[in-house]
């Protein structure tokens, strides 16, 4: 019998009404034997999730040296959850012991990742499963850093003799003991390591939505669901904001080669997405463009000098600026005499005099200025490269609609497009592109 490893999102742990829904799906298969949980997400639009809460204790604690305030809209919503489940538990000592262990513990890490470990105690008693602690399975350095192989050896000892188990996402430990996080939304990341370490035939990762869509409903009205992709275009969706899944979560199941089923839980019969290691070529040729995403908020460094492409090293002295001040950049675009760096505007934020002024030193250009307002989008598929003329058909669609690019980048590997518009014709651009290919 095959292996699966269900992890369920905030919103499936939202409330005893979902999470009841979340024990009917594990139940309805034996093959559903690990289970991953988030902390409770919002209920209702203007909810808000238990993971914010909790940050609040910790900035109280900080402040005020307690959160007793703070806590208590936590206390009343998980005592809440038990009282609805009719579940014969006791939540309240162990949520005066997680009190007392956020003052104790006091970290940001600590206080965030009570959450899922509250949601997790709650879900073994519905199912009747093996809590295990995250903080016993995921290791992770005194620095921060996760240990992959490390992680992976320690959950096969683990779970040797264990058939039946709930585990909090999120978080994990250092060898002293001290808690530390993925980042947001890394339950997803929790799931796909475990998914590898117990060798799972299938990893499911149970959310709100019935898998991908090509791109955002909130700009394309009832975009097509996308029935497969790759790994990666996956990474390549999810990085430019399909957020769907953890962008991060590809890699743990990629080593193995399982394959992710993306599904909701309150629309279990729907098959969701598969995410698979390669989609194959009769797919790809079929659609051309898997999906569509893209993110608001960049700028352009635009620099300008005569003769730069003969000057050795000019690139890596340049690039060498924005690593100084431990910026990343997006893209690089060039010409003989001029070159762009598109950088996120988190990364700019409070440096932009300080890395001119650096670059200016550093390569004497004979201009340099910082262009704002750039969204970023990318076209993502496998397909694009058995298909001549995709470019043509992506830019006619933009010159249609009166969309001027910023910047166009086609990687090597003929798997994206990505254009740069400014930020006022981001949803229209996006429209047109999926217009054009469905």
């Amino acid at each position: 019998m095959g292996i699966k490893v269900t992890k369920f999102g905030g919103t499936s742990m939202a409330d005893a009404k979902s999470m009841n829904q979340v024990a009917n799906i594990i139940k309805s298969d034996a093959q559903r034997r690990y289970v991953v949980v988030s902390a409770p997400g919002k209920r209702f639009k203007e909810d808000i999730k238990i993971t914010d809460l909790l940050y609040s204790c910790y900035y109280d604690i900080e402040i005020k040296g307690e959160c007793t305030d703070s806590f208590n809209k936590i206390r009343e919503r998980f005592i809440k959850i038990v009282e609805d489940l009719k579940l014969d538990y006791d939540i309240v000592p162990e949520l005066d012991k997680v009190e007392r262990e956020m003052k104790q513990y006091h970290s940001p890490a600590f206080c965030a990742s009570r959450g899922e470990y509250l949601s997790a105690v709650i879900m073994s008693h519905l199912l009747g499963f093996k809590f295990v602690d995250a903080k016993e399975l995921m290791i992770f350095s005194e620095e921060g850093d996760f240990l992959a192989e490390e992680t992976n050896e320690n959950i096969k000892n683990k779970f040797k003799n264990l058939k039946c188990v709930v585990v909090p996402g999120f978080y994990g430990a250092d060898p002293l003991g001290n808690i530390h996080t993925f980042s947001r939304g890394g339950s997803d990341v929790s799931g796909a390591v475990i998914a590898r370490a117990v060798k799972a035939t299938i990893y499911e990762n149970w959310t709100d939505v019935n898998g991908f869509m090509v791109t955002d409903p909130r700009i394309v009205d009832k975009p097509e669901k996308i029935d497969v992709l790759s790994y990666q275009e996956l990474r390549e969706l999810s990085y430019m904001g399909a957020n769907v899944l953890h962008p991060d979560s590809i890699f743990p199941v990629r080593v193995s080669g399982i394959p992710i089923n993306i599904r909701n839980t309150f629309e279990p019969t729907n098959s969701g997405t598969m995410i698979v290691p390669v989609v194959d070529d009769v797919e790809a040729k079929k659609r051309v463009v898997t999906g569509i995403a893209g993110k608001k908020g960049y700028s352009t460094v635009f620099i300008e000098k005569s003769m730069m492409n003969g000057e050795l090293g000019f690139a890596r002295k340049v690039l060498s600026c924005f690593e100084y001040y431990n910026m990343s950049i997006e893209h690089m675009p060039s010409g003989i005499d001029t070159m762009s760096i598109i950088v996120a505007d988190s990364e700019l934020a409070g440096k932009e005099d300080v890395l001119l002024e650096k670059i200016r030193q550093t390569v004497n250009p004979d201009h340099i200025e910082i262009k704002t307002g750039i969204a970023l989008i990318a076209t993502v598929g496998h397909g694009m490269c058995f298909n001549p003329g995709t470019s043509a058909k992506l830019c006619l669609a933009l010159a249609n609609a009166n969309i001027n690019i910023r910047m166009l980048d086609q990687g090597s590997s003929e798997l994206n497009i990505i254009v740069g518009v400014t930020d006022k014709d981001y949803e229209s651009a996006i429209k047109a592109i999926y217009h054009a290919f469905y």
